[in-house]
């Protein structure tokens, strides 16, 4: 078995050394963040992903995954250095490659040996030739026997373990087929489908993955906006749709937008990269402009509802991006949040996993211990993540407890029917009724 360098302990890195190491690998994961490595070492895990404790927990006993903030140890007899550092956006949606270059040069300084550095990290098409170029001029002469290769991760925050283990596919680019070999032995175990290209090309399917995905989610948005003026049912729209081979379900369920770690930025970055290059990316702009506008709907309808939502007192359920995370990165309830404070609401929240990651930035956020406490003496309920312990809840005593009983389903989870029957004011995302010559959402 290989010798692996993982460089970086984000999602991506700590995901993807706890796999390696539990596919029989000795993979060491190196962080410059100190306080991180030690939680780590003490088993405290950075983020919530299922199953992610178990597998680090279980090869670290059996001496297969090591952490540490040392260069020289990280990458001492490595074979395999990945680089899954984080590439944040910029003001114009450029990718920030500072810890890359940092992770290139390490490697240069230090290594000595013959050795793969493969890009895991997302980054701008090109960067591949970058980092081999930064390692060369590091090097000032020296000789060094490395290849680069591109190989995109396509981890869902959630099921990031199954989608290492179990993956649709593999995709490496080199500009020698034998280093992206070499790295597609790594995956053999998996028997899933690999797919060898060149760099740029490797590079590209991750971007280009990413925005289509972005764009099925808008289109069944806009779709939705449409159902609602005009009486259908988004919900069976997108059924009908996804029974078509050549669409397919996934990623067609109307609700408040694409938001977390992945999605905002490469679609932005994608867009950058087409408008540096002389392209017009018009179809990348109108993702992200609908994707906008969703957020800022569900803010009128209750506006609407409520006729003002100055001093109204808002709940809203969930403040991860998705379920199965406590990631709030570009999550949807921020953003509406944001817009129902700006307008003068007090806003209360719950999220399962997500509470100490949003107490630092929702500072004016009353944050609450159940979903009961969110609706009581509320004007309006706003659901934005559809976590499981959501779909079953006691409408009955949040009825009671409500002061104005108003529900914005903002994912389309509950009965809207039964809700009305109880009382309740029912909005929902493009399910269009319509009852005495109006239509409602």
């Amino acid at each position: 078995m290989s010798r692996i360098c993982v460089i970086g302990t984000g999602y991506v890195g700590l995901v993807t050394g706890a796999c390696f190491a539990d596919l029989g690998n000795t993979v060491v994961c190196l962080d410059v963040d100190e306080t991180r490595i030690n939680r780590l070492k003490s088993g405290i895990m950075p983020i919530y992903e299922p199953g992610l404790e178990q597998i680090v927990d279980q090869n670290v006993r059996h001496g297969r995954l090591s952490f540490t903030t040392d260069y020289p140890e990280a990458l001492k007899n490595a074979e395999f250095a990945f680089i899954a550092v984080g590439t944040p956006s910029g003001v114009d949606g450029e990718a920030d490659l500072q810890y890359v270059r940092q992770a290139a040069e390490s490697i240069a300084d230090l290594v000595e040996w013959p050795i793969i550095v493969v890009n895991k990290s997302t980054v701008p098409v090109g960067t591949g030739d970058w980092v081999a170029e930064v390692i060369t001029r590091r090097r000032n002469g020296r000789p060094l026997d490395f290849n680069v290769v591109s190989n995109p991760e396509f981890l869902r925050e959630g099921s990031a373990i199954l989608d290492f283990m179990s993956p649709d596919r593999v995709v490496l680019g080199s500009l020698h087929r034998e280093a992206a070999e070499k790295v597609a032995r790594l995956y053999l175990s998996l028997r899933c489908p690999i797919m060898i290209t060149d760099l740029r090309t490797a590079e590209m399917v991750k971007y280009a993955s990413n925005a289509f995905l972005a764009t099925r989610i808008s289109f069944i948005n806009e779709i939705a906006n449409i159902c609602e003026e005009l009486g259908a049912d988004v919900r069976e729209v997108a059924r009908g749709m996804g029974l078509d081979k050549r669409i397919g379900p996934s990623f067609l369920d109307a609700g408040l937008g694409w938001g977390g770690s992945c999605f905002p930025k490469d679609v932005k970055a994608l867009a950058h990269m087409a408008v540096l290059h002389g392209t017009h990316p018009q179809l990348l702009q109108a993702v992200m402009d609908i994707n906008r506008n969703q957020r800022r709907r569900v803010v009128v309808k209750l506006r609407r509802a409520l006729g003002t939502l100055d001093q109204k007192v808002i709940g809203v359920l969930g403040l991860s991006f998705k379920p199965n995370t406590d990631d709030i990165r570009e999550a949807p309830a921020l953003e509406v949040i944001h817009l129902l404070e700006n307008e003068g609401a007090s806003v209360r929240a719950y999220d399962p996993q997500a509470m100490q990651a949003a107490a630092s930035v929702l500072p004016r956020v009353r944050l609450c211990e159940t979903a009961y406490e969110v609706a009581e003496g509320a004007d309006g309920l706003l659901l934005a993540t559809e976590w499981n312990e959501f779909k079953q809840l006691d409408f009955g005593i949040i009825r009671q407890t409500m002061r104005t009983p108003i529900i914005m389903d903002s994912r389309n989870l509950w009965d809207g029917e039964q809700l009305r029957a109880m009382g309740f004011t029912y909005f929902s995302i493009g399910r269009g009724s319509k009852t005495n010559g109006h239509t409602q959402g």
